[in-house]
């Protein structure tokens, strides 16, 4: 019995009927790479490029094997070297040409050359799944929303239950973002040096904003608390001096100028955080210019003036802005995307691990709209002291309610409430709040002023009670390591679910008569299509049938062109030996401008036998 250490099935593979055969060891090391053993595989898939190092008999499996292997061992250049190899052995393989493309995707400075492979493999198979949705993943690292959702829509007409294209569609409804938002996957430099730029950003935001709060604070407290004005201005005059020599040693350590534009566009809160902390600069500036003799009124006393309550803000702004990041952060994220949505993929994904994790995290973020609602209507009812159009606050269950409609029962709600009590909570407290606060306006307007008054409160203290629930929920999570109710907790599918990649699948051989019928005859003919329609062009003869099945033929340039536009082509033979035998070969044709072959990849090979007189059509005379 050949096995692994853990994976998804702990039951061990049977070794190889004959174990000189390559084939069957390929087979032996798709099957533990099916059951998430790769080191045994990688073993499996190196015995059989051992037994056959021309790969003569398994064409580019065995390559693609090792190379998928050595992927998920996190031995990237050598998975690269590998299916680099299976692409030499067969440039028609749209297997090969996935395989090298998936390989190249974790290589820095090559997701181009990805792209590239992964185009050609869905122009090689069109009719194949996993092309398309490789395609549609290396639109989603690039937050290419539009397109990645056309592929995995092409994936999913092709394979409804495919679970790679479930998940991932509905992360293009959620416009999720990979951990390294601030890097474009196109840009060829390593994303270690991008993160490290990124650092020194991030870095440099934070060091400025604290020192000018703290800054603020000891000014206003030696101008407001000890009357030394003239000390608070020299000293707060001082502290730019502080965020220069700061600047100085961060821009050197950020190295990758020419990039930083580009990382600002792509990371929002990269870019917010340094536009906030460029602003928090000026305010801390004018702040300490404009000192006021004494702390404006704001809470008490006769209302300030406008340049008092100016002051105020600016001062705020400089003590408050991480806070205020925080809120706008939270709410931006629950607001993004289109939920429903993207919890109707992932229902349609089944049970899958990814799939359940997504759901539980998404739900989070419905969780956080829910609460937003209320939260709105209590600051703008304290602005503008108004609380009558609170009753738009009742939508907030019957949007609820539709939304179960559309996911909740696919998705096992209840199940996935009772497994997360506090996201339960979370729910209905915001919920609950919303249902309070209409009700107070509503009361209020019949004129039951003291029992609206009653529902108002409740309805205030709720979401501070949901919010509770979301920070120790948070703090939970971070405590032991695990996925916690925020977005950066969303995952894409990277070869989940029980189904093996195609880039894994068998390559198409030739059984011995077909072989023998292309070796020998000499009415060979080509199929292929142009611009005026399809074509058949007699080629003579095959000149060569390589060991793993590619055929190698002598065209007329026109077949040539005709390859470079489309390269799907059939290529038939009748047996030479006059029976009734026929063979047709559809794959795929690359010219080999080296040897002037058109080496064509099987795809599938179809055999028949050629009707008699009494299976004819009838004609009549």
């Amino acid at each position: 019995m050949v096995s692994g250490s853990g994976g998804h099935d702990s039951a061990p593979v049977p070794p190889p009927r004959d174990p000189d055969d390559p084939r069957q060891w390929c087979a032996v090391a798709a099957a533990l790479l099916g059951r998430d053993h790769p080191e045994a595989a990688l073993e499996a898939a190196r015995r059989a490029l051992n037994l056959d190092p021309r790969s003569e008999s398994g064409a580019d499996w065995g390559y693609r094997l090792a190379s998928l292997a050595f992927e998920r061992l996190g031995r990237d250049a050598e998975a690269v070297a590998a299916a680099e190899e299976a692409v030499r052995l067969a440039p028609g393989s749209w297997a090969a040409r996935m395989r090298l493309g998936a390989a190249l995707r974790r290589v820095p400075g090559r997701w181009r050359e990805s792209r590239a492979q992964a185009a050609r493999a869905v122009r090689y198979a069109p009719e194949e799944p996993d092309p398309h949705v490789l395609t549609g993943d290396l639109a989603l690292l690039r937050g290419e929303y539009p397109r990645a959702r056309a592929a995995y829509r092409d994936a999913l007409r092709r394979l409804p239950d495919h679970p790679g294209a479930r998940i991932n569609l509905g992360l293009t409804w959620l416009r999720w973002e990979r951990p390294r938002a601030h890097h474009d996957p196109a840009w060829p430099v390593d994303p270690r040096e991008t993160g490290r730029a990124r650092r020194a950003l991030e870095t440099w935001s934070r060091q400025i904003r604290i020192l000018l709060a703290v800054a603020l604070v000891a000014v206003c407290a030696a101008e407001f608390g000890f009357g030394l004005a003239g000390v608070a201005r020299i000293g707060g005059g001082l502290v730019p001096l502080a965020v220069l020599v700061i600047t100085l040693r961060q821009a050197h350590r950020v190295g990758l100028w020419s990039y930083v534009p580009g990382m600002l566009a792509r990371d929002l809160w990269l870019g917010t955080s340094i536009l906030i902390t460029l602003v928090v600069v000026a305010a801390y500036v004018a702040v300490v210019a404009t000192l006021p003799p004494e702390v404006p009124p704001l809470l008490a006393g006769p209302p300030p003036d406008a340049t008092g309550v100016l002051w105020a803000g600016l001062a705020g702004l400089v003590l408050l802005n991480g806070a205020v990041l925080l809120v706008l952060r939270v709410l931006v994220d629950a607001w993004r995307g289109r939920p429903v949505r993207a919890l109707a993929e992932f229902a349609a994904a089944g049970d899958d691990r990814t799939a359940r994790r997504d759901v539980n995290v998404t739900l989070w973020l419905v969780a956080g709209r829910v609460w937003s609602v209320p939260v709105a209507v209590v600051l703008a009812a304290a602005v503008l002291d108004e609380r009558r159009w609170a009753l738009a606050v009742l939508a907030v269950p019957l949007v609820l309610g539709w939304a179960y409609r559309g996911a909740g029962p696919a998705l096992g709600l209840g199940r996935v409430l009772a497994a997360d009590r506090g996201l339960a909570a979370a729910l209905a407290l915001s919920a609950a709040a919303a249902l309070l606060l209409g009700m107070a306006a509503a009361v209020t307007t019949l004129g039951l002023a003291q029992a609206g008054e009653w529902a108002w409160r409740a309805g205030t203290v709720l979401p501070a009670v949901s919010s509770a629930v979301f920070a120790t929920r948070s703090v939970r999570a971070w405590w032991r390591g695990a996925p916690g109710p925020w977005r950066a907790s969303l995952v894409m599918c990277d070869g989940c679910g029980g189904r093996l990649p195609g880039d894994a699948s068998p390559p198409v051989g030739l059984s011995g008569e077909v072989r023998a019928a292309f070796t020998h005859a000499r009415g060979v003919v080509l199929a292929y299509a142009d611009p005026s329609g399809p074509r058949a062009l007699a080629v003579g003869a095959v000149s060569s049938v390589g060991p793993s099945g590619e055929l190698r033929l002598i065209a007329a340039s026109d077949a040539w062109e005709a390859a470079e536009r489309d390269p799907r082509v059939a290529v038939f033979v009748a047996d030479p030996q006059g029976r009734s035998f026929w063979a047709e070969v559809r794959g795929i044709a690359i010219g080999d401008t080296e040897a002037g072959l058109l080496r064509i990849t099987p795809k599938q090979v179809v055999v028949g036998e050629y009707p008699g007189r009494h299976q004819g059509r009838a004609r009549r005379g």
